[in-house]
């Protein structure tokens, strides 16, 4: 026990809360649930995300609108005070060099990040988690970034670069994590800590008869990492084959959703984890799959797993192989550059490169297809009872991103921060915020004491 503003404090093993600005379909949401926190609140201004969120979230309240709003920034307060830890991802536009004498924070394009910033200050949760993109790390735009989120050193920060691959999602992905706790916890911010996989284990191209990928790696600590990532159940690693692979079965074109019964047997532990929850009569959602174009199947039979655009002959770079017309035509006769980066093949052992918001982002290692918006969400690790939708309003709704119900689907899951990340970062959170004997007091009155 520990003794605050003359009180006495008593640990608890109470669910901590959170609430997650900019949630989009909830990445982070989702990770921290699994790690046991209870969900107060989502806030998002793209109605369609918002859909999402609320269906997979329906006891947490969904907050649809610009922060900004002061209507809408005045509910997300109503129900973030109080809240033990405050997550999110704002977009931050512009990268303010120390150099040029002006501070990201100042910058208006940045107001949204100015605005997780302010609601941090006027909630003062026990800890906080931002997320955003690498080139946040980039020379001083880090520092400041700790600076603005320390509150004039109410918050010990701590950032740090983490690759989700590293933390079981089969997918490279990214991301600039800033984890704060409050002084008065006593505590340190918490350093994730991964399988360091991705720092060791390559795909490599070698051009022979056929060109091929080969997965490659250096030991560490007498253990070969590539071992690791080929065990289907070692989850410390996970290849594009283990995540997907009892899907391979869906077909280009195909529009109806799966009975969880009509699944053949998970081959992986990472399948079987993906399935948790789901009851024998449940439906699988999101496995509609695009059609593919007759010029798209010729390509990727030139292209070997793990390949792209590179390793196709000439003919194959035509803009058009099979005589159907398709799109502008650039008056080159071949494809332009900007349609290169659409043919990628995952490599079956290996994980996946960061996919983005665009179906035709990666193709399927053996099949002559895109991958549906669960195959999409498999790779960021989220589980099958996680079902992404839009809102039943049809055509330009405010905060509608264009592109269809569809591409909504696909740019949902592309845009979100992978659930096994969140869930390693909440882990560590709560860890954090249990070791305080402080746990139970408000941070308001709280004496601050040091390691």
């Amino acid at each position: 026990m520990a003794v605050s503003s003359g009180r006495m404090i008593t640990r608890s093993r109470r669910a901590l809360t959170i609430v997650d600005l900019f949630a989009g379909a909830g990445g982070l949401s989702e990770g921290f649930r699994q790690a046991g926190f209870v969900v107060k609140a989502g806030s998002d201004y793209d109605p369609d995300a918002a859909a999402t969120y609320r269906r997979n979230f329906p006891r947490a309240k969904t907050i649809v609108g610009d922060v900004r709003d002061p209507i809408v920034r005045e509910a997300i307060l109503g129900v973030a005070r109080g809240a033990d830890v405050v997550v999110g991802g704002p977009p931050c536009q512009a990268f303010s060099q120390v150099r040029n004498h002006s501070r990201i924070i100042d910058d208006p394009r940045n107001s949204l990040y100015r605005e997780f910033v302010n609601i941090v200050g006027e909630v003062r949760p026990k800890a906080f988690l931002m997320e955003n993109v690498p080139g946040m790390a980039q020379m001083g735009v880090k520092e400041q970034v700790a600076q603005d989120l320390s509150l004039n050193g109410e918050y010990l920060v701590e950032p740090q670069l983490c690759d989700a691959a590293d933390f079981g999602v089969p997918q490279t992905r990214k991301r600039l994590l800033f984890l704060g706790v409050h002084r008065s916890l006593g505590v340190a911010p918490p350093t994730l800590a991964g399988s360091g996989v991705t720092s060791l284990v390559t795909l490599n191209r070698y051009d022979g008869k056929a060109i091929r990928y080969v997965v490659s790696s250096r030991e560490h600590l007498g253990q070969n990492l590539a071992d690791v990532l080929a065990d289907p159940f070692d989850t410390a690693a996970v290849t594009a084959s283990q995540a997907i692979s009892d899907l391979i079965k869906l077909t280009a074109g195909r529009q109806d959703d799966l009975l969880s019964e009509g699944l053949p047997p998970a081959e992986s532990a990472y399948q079987e984890l993906m399935r948790r929850g789901l009851s024998d009569e449940a439906l699988v959602n999101n496995v509609s799959v695009p059609k593919v174009l007759a010029d798209t199947a010729l390509r990727l039979a030139g292209i070997p797993a793990g390949g792209n655009h590179r390793d196709l002959p000439d003919e194959l770079l035509q803009r058009y192989i099979s005589g159907a017309k398709w799109g502008p035509h650039n008056g080159t006769g071949r494809m332009s550059r900007r349609h290169y980066y659409a043919y990628r093949r995952l490599h079956p052992d290996m994980w996946a490169w960061t996919l983005n918001t665009k179906a035709d982002s990666v193709y399927h290692y053996s099949q002559a297809r895109c991958l549906s918006v669960r195959e999409f969400a498999r790779i960021q690790s989220f589980p099958d009872k996680f079902t992404f939708t839009t809102d039943d309003r049809k055509g330009a709704i405010e905060g509608r991103i264009d592109g269809g119900a569809a591409h909504s689907r696909y740019r949902q899951v592309g845009n979100a921060v992978p659930p096994l990340l969140a869930h390693a970062a909440a882990r560590s959170i709560a860890d954090r915020i249990r070791e305080s004997a402080l746990e139970d007091a408000s941070v308001d009155g709280a004496t601050p004491r040091t390691n």
